[in-house]
């Protein structure tokens, strides 16, 4: 290596050569070929030894040069494993480089993300705000499914974080979330409603960003923020100035009337031909003052200043906004901006002058003032020059088309030939347009028919054969002129244009129509396909109107045509002949033939190819493309009557009185205060009609409550959690009331530790009544509110030791009070009696059925939205019995239609089931509509194993190939026993159908509610009452051959556990066993 230096620098010569020598041996190894290869293994080398240094400035220097390597586009990804074990260093300098790196490749090298994962979570509670955002941005960068929960978690503490820096952050991770799993669309549709709320300019764009990705229709959340976003507008960054722009353009033209009606009304008063009716009408409407709504002119003025704004982005998004809802008279304004952007590079010039073209269509006076601005300089792009003639055509009129026409004279001779043929595009246009130049437009193109270039030649043959279909009777000596140069032209288009002229005026020319058959007959052959179907077209005219000379001419060509290679040919051929050379066979066509053949044909219209591009919003991606881009949002037409404008009121009076002496306010009524904490999540649920069924008085107290939640839950964002709050405030109210209410404040609390401790659970509830909740009304909800009062009344009585029981002591054993306490509502009388007997008697010889414990919400893909062609499926295992067989599994799967079209015919096809296992499937759907979902139930016999069912899930048009695999835990039902009755049956399956291990954890896992919840979060089983406080049982039998399934957890002595299954199914319960073990083990 050193003599190869030496040598180049002895050749180089010079003091700075020594330099340049070593750094290009450093990429030349005498190795050959492989020496750049071995060159970056060994400068990687050198990076890994400097991360496993001990100083943290060898780290630091590395990190830096990593991150310089990624700013540079180079790929550091084999660097991952070396960098992410410092993930966890102390210096916050290192650790914010560490994060940037894993943001970049976290998602390329998921697996060895996932080893650090808890230090990411460790992360999120670090002080530093960068830290926590980075950990946070890191940990929604790692696309695995499986972590969606720990996300999610995430998320919802970075929400309601004290910086404003992390709250951004995790509205970036809202939709980084939705797109890995759109199954948690309602939980993150809660946290957007919350950083809506969100008085930081901050935040504001990234949650509105997050908005439009996740529930753009919800137009309901943004009616309180409207104002708000609206006077933030100006101190928000840029790309969230844009955003925010473009959804308050969809929000306006949903909320406000039309400003542009008295412009619409001007211009039909011209209408000669209106009816009675028709004027009367008009007359009312024009009686009828348009008055533009305050927040409609509050949005208009805000964003006036952002004209202005040194970025394109913001100064076109602000610009679209008052194409789409500003009155006419007012959109003017944004012209100057627009023009000025003319200035930037020509990519944001290739943007604007688009958008200015659609405009310059419909408002041609807008631009006017700047016609210099589009002028074509020599230095633009050619993409830049046909928009800028466009632009020039569209504001083309009497006073300035003299300008214009010497302008486009020096276009046409320019050099780049796509320009040149766009300018002879543009005349003729203009001459269609403006008829009083017509002729000296027609004039000029004839002048560039001799032209040397052909392009140009050609193009200008086209445009006039186009300007002499609108006025034939005028130009035979055009046609004449365009003849002789059929010679010299080679180009098919205008060779096809020539024939055409000279075919459809061949009576006007009947000498020289003959001689330019004879001539193309000879070289009919060579010719282009369009050539050769004009020519064809020629000699069937020339046959009809000058037989004599031309007949066998035709006869000729027809015979070449009839040999052709191509069958568009041979086909016209075929078509002619039978129509104008009559025989026998001829039908009754043959007497039309010249009328077919000759007949007037009606003009062609010019017209700008932005025509049809005003129905796409402005600055859009599909106005660009002019055509729908995914994820493109329509904008809805104004409405007739404007909704009601005080959906946007926020009641700022109702905030003032949570800042009054507390003692005042709580002594009033102190019960309902704290009703309208502990029910804060409930309320502001419900709808509005929902209190308006109640008396006048009871609806203006809940008002009331539903405010005083609201701002409870404003003053909880500032760092200290509402959850604590609550208990502070139910404590309060407690010791301060009356008997009664201490009574009625108890029952919340109990419903509420119920309802908390099986959050998981309540997915039960949803899935089982999804078909139902779609059609439900508002009555049935209230209904359902009467009910649940009733209940909670009953188990008042019957339990009345609930009054003794504090809140502390819900809390520590509120999982274990879960399966007793909360039945799911798909249960049977008969079964909720069983469960009731059971907490009764613990000495019951009964072994029977009973109810799930709990039912983990977690769901399975079947079908992929990407595999599925827009179907996407998921299915989920409900832990209820099965009503198609008792030896089946019940499978409950949700389908969706995620595509814009209707799915039909959904089913199950073909099935490849393993031998013995067997699938009742689900009844044919007949259609899915757009955006729709559908819960169907299927039952299948796994035969007690964890084979794979594998199917086919059909629609109308394609079949898809999916699986079901079923976790161990979902092939058992749970088991309502006692402990003796487990004792016995333990013993009688001990020995091979026994198998054990030991656990090891911290203390606080072998808690008797973890234990509990872990257990059933994994199987299906029953809780079977335990006499001593070390030993926790669990029973279970098989769904297929109802095998019991007996699971033991013996707390030992320090931090050990022994965990035991007992069950004929050997490997069920060995499969069981490994499952169990990591999740007890685990923290």
């Amino acid at each position: 290596m050193s003599s190869n230096s030496f040598a180049y620098n002895e050749q180089s010569g010079g003091g700075e050569a020594t330099e340049l020598g070593q750094e290009a041996t450093s990429t030349i190894s005498p190795s050959g070929a492989f020496g750049l290869f071995s060159s970056d293994m060994k400068k990687n080398e050198d990076l890994k030894q400097m991360l496993e240094s001990n100083k943290d400035s060898a780290k630091l220097d590395a990190m830096k040069r990593i991150v310089g390597m990624i700013a540079k586009g180079k790929n550091a990804s084999e660097l991952f494993p070396a960098v992410v074990k410092n993930v966890a260093s102390k210096n916050i300098e290192i650790k914010k480089l560490v994060y940037v790196y894993l943001v970049r490749y976290a998602e390329e090298q998921q697996d060895l993300a996932l080893l650090s994962i808890s230090t990411f979570q460790r992360a999120l509670k670090d002080p530093n705000q960068l830290i926590r955002a980075s950990a946070l941005r890191v940990l929604s960068s790692i696309r695995v499914p499986i972590i969606v929960p720990i996300m999610m978690l995430a998320i919802k503490e970075a929400s309601a974080d004290l910086s404003p820096y992390v709250r951004k952050n995790a509205a970036h991770a809202i939709q980084k979330l939705y797109s890995l799993d759109p199954e948690q669309k309602e939980m993150l549709i809660e946290i957007i409603e919350k950083l809506l709320k969100d008085k930081s300019t901050l935040v504001a764009g990234s949650v509105v960003m997050a908005f439009e990705e996740v529930c753009p229709d919800r137009i309901d959340l943004i009616h309180k923020n409207y104002r708000k976003l609206c006077n933030l507008l100006v101190d928000v960054e840029e790309w969230g100035q844009v955003v925010i722009i473009h959804m308050l353009t969809r929000y306006a033209r949903t909320q406000f009337v039309s400003p542009w009606e008295g412009d619409v009304l001007e211009d039909n008063e011209k209408d000669f031909y209106d009816s009675d009716e028709e004027q009367k009408e008009k007359a009312d409407k024009r009686k009828r003052p348009y008055a533009m709504d305050p927040d409609h002119r509050l949005l208009i003025r805000n964003t006036k200043p952002l004209l202005q704004s040194r970025n394109a982005a913001v100064v076109m998004a602000v610009a679209q906004l008052y194409w789409h809802i500003a009155p006419k008279s007012e959109a003017g304004i944004i012209s100057k901006s627009l023009v000025r952007l003319l200035r930037s590079s020509r990519e944001v010039q290739y943007i604007v002058l688009q958008n200015i073209a659609t405009m310059s269509i419909q408002r041609k006076g807008m631009f006017e003032p700047y016609l210099k601005s589009f002028y074509v300089r020599s230095t633009d792009a050619t993409m830049i020059k046909i928009l800028k003639l466009e632009i020039l055509t569209n504001l083309a009129n009497e006073a300035n088309i003299s300008t214009l026409l010497r302008e486009f004279q020096t276009y046409v001779k320019s050099q780049d030939k796509q320009f040149a043929a766009a300018t002879i595009q543009t005349i003729g246009r203009c001459a269609t347009s403006i008829t009083e130049v017509s002729d000296t437009c027609l004039n000029g193109l004839v002048c560039l028919l001799s032209n040397r270039d052909e392009i140009v030649v050609a193009e200008s043959v086209v445009v006039i054969k186009k300007l002499l279909q609108m006025q034939p009777m005028q130009h035979g000596e055009i046609i004449k002129h365009m003849a002789k140069l059929l010679d010299s032209i080679t180009v098919p288009v205008a060779r096809a244009s020539i024939l055409w002229l000279i075919g459809e005026n061949c009576e006007r020319v009947p000498k020289i129509a003959p001689d330019v058959l004879r001539k193309t007959a000879k070289s009919f052959t060579s010719e282009d396909d369009l050539v050769k179907l004009q020519i064809l077209n020629l000699g069937a005219k020339l046959y009809l109107t000058n037989s004599k000379q031309t007949k066998l001419l035709t006869q000729y060509i027809l015979n070449l045509g009839k040999y052709d290679q191509n069958y568009d040919i041979r086909d016209r051929t075929r078509f002619i002949r039978q129509l104008i050379v009559p025989n026998e066979k001829s039908g009754a066509l043959s007497k039309y033939a010249k009328k077919i053949f000759l007949a007037q044909k009606p003009a062609p219209l010019l017209e700008s190819p932005f025509k049809d591009r005003d129905h796409f919003q402005l600055g859009t991606l599909s106005h660009t493309l002019n055509t729908k881009a995914t994820g493109y949002l329509e904008l809805s037409n104004w409405p007739e009557v404007a909704p009601d404008p005080s959906v946007r009121n926020v009641e700022v009076i109702e905030l003032a009185k949570e800042w009054t002496p507390a003692g005042k306010a709580k002594k009033e009524n102190p019960d309902k205060k704290f009703y309208s904490e502990s029910e804060e999540e409930e309320d502001s649920s419900e709808s509005s009609s929902d209190s308006e069924s109640e008396s006048g008085s009871e609806s203006g107290e809940d008002e009331e409550d539903d405010h005083s939640g609201d701002s409870a839950e404003d003053s909880g964002e500032s760092g200290s959690e509402p959850e604590a709050g609550k208990g502070r405030a139910a404590t309060r109210s407690r010791a301060r009331g009356r008997g009664d209410s201490k009574d009625v404040d108890k029952e919340k609390e109990n419903s509420k530790t119920s309802e908390s401790s099986s959050g998981e659970s309540s997915s039960i509830e949803e899935s089982s009544s999804d078909s139902e909740s779609e059609s439900e009304s508002e009555s049935e909800s209230e209904s359902r509110k009467v009910t649940k009062e009733k209940e909670k009344k009953t188990k008042q009585e019957r339990n009345p030791l609930t009054k003794d029981v504090s809140l502390l002591d819900l809390d520590d054993f509120n999982l274990v009070s879960t399966p007793v306490a909360l039945p799911t509502p798909a249960l049977s009388p008969s079964l909720i009696a069983d469960l009731e007997g059971l907490n009764l008697s613990a000495t019951s010889s009964v072994i029977s059925v009973s109810t799930p414990v709990f039912v983990p919400g977690k769901t399975h893909v079947l079908l992929h939205r990407m595999s599925g062609k827009g179907l996407a499926a998921h299915y989920f295992f409900p832990r209820q019995p099965c009503i198609f067989g008792d030896k089946m599994v019940s499978v409950q799967i949700t389908l969706n239609n995620t595509t814009d079209q209707k799915i039909e015919n959904i089913h199950v096809g073909g099935k490849k089931l393993p031998m013995g296992m067997q699938m009742h499937v689900f009844n044919p759907i007949e259609s899915l509509e757009p955006a729709g979902s559908i819960t169907v139930s299927m039952g299948i016999d796994f035969c007690d194993s964890t084979q794979t069912a594998s199917f086919q899930l059909c629609t109308k048009d394609d079949c898809f190939s999916v699986n079901i695999q079923p976790p161990v835990g979902e092939l058992l039902l749970p088991v309502a026993m006692s402990e003796k009755d487990f004792k016995k049956e333990q013993g009688m399956l001990s020995g091979m159908n026994e198998t054990s291990t030991t656990i090891i954890a911290a203390p606080q896992n072998f808690a008797s509610s973890v234990i509990l919840q872990k257990i059933v979060n994994v199987a299906n089983v029953g809780v079977v009452p335990s006499g001593q406080d070390n030993i926790h049982r669990f029973a279970a039998k098989t769904v297929h051959s109802g095998s019991l399934m007996l699971v033991t957890v013996e707390l030992k002595e320090g931090s050990t556990a022994q965990l035991i299954i007992n069950t004929e199914k050997t490997v069920i319960g060995s499969v069981l066993l490994r499952e169990l073990k990591p999740v007890l083990s685990q923290g």
